[in-house]
């Protein structure tokens, strides 16, 4: 029973680069003074009685690097896309021409970016949070495996593994946050 042991690194894997994952979603919906059109993502329309994402009301374009555009498809629709966008904390003021909303991206003032950067900061924290648990789970596994009879040598072995695993996400979450901070700060 103890010789049979084997932890599913592939699943602890697919966990981590899950919260991975969760976290480019996060950066994506941060604001750096270019316009993206991943920055409208997190807006939820009220659209036909549910809340629906804004890429599913109209077309989002990026026709210049400090402008995008949403094409809404249904003319009742435009005012409530309007006023989600108002809404949604993205401090952008859209313009309306027609079902053509336009929404100008501002310069970021410095202590906004710094805001940003926290912000940030915040999402790679809560990533590594996730990752550490994921780690917590393997172990705990680990943990079970030894006292079912698993041998110290391979406990140690099975440990070694986890940690080299959540080692090296982490330092991609790290490398994603710095990449992400100098994207903010530059003017």
């Amino acid at each position: 029973m103890s010789d049979d042991f084997i932890l599913d690194t592939d699943d602890l894997q697919r966990r981590m680069d899950g919260a991975m994952a969760n976290l480019k979603t996060e950066f994506a919906s941060l604001r750096t003074g270019r316009a993206s059109a991943s920055m409208l993502e997190p807006v939820m329309v009220d659209a036909y009685g549910s809340m629906t994402p804004i890429n599913q009301v109209g077309t989002v374009n990026v026709p210049e690097p400090r402008m995008v555009t949403i094409n809404v498809w249904d003319k009742g629709l435009v005012g409530k896309v309007e006023k989600a966008i108002r809404e949604s904390g993205l401090g952008i003021n859209p313009q309306l021409n027609g079902t053509i909303i336009m929404l100008p991206i501002p310069e970021l003032n410095e202590e906004r970016r710094r805001d940003l950067t926290k912000v940030a900061g915040q999402y790679a924290e809560h990533a590594r949070v996730s990752i550490r648990n994921v780690r917590r789970d393997g172990m705990d596994q680990i943990k079970k495996a030894k006292a079912d009879g698993m041998s110290e040598d391979d406990q140690k072995l099975w440990e070694g593994e986890v940690q080299e695993l959540t080692d090296k996400m982490i330092k991609v979450v790290d490398a994603a946050l710095e990449t992400k901070q100098a994207e903010i700060m530059q003017v």
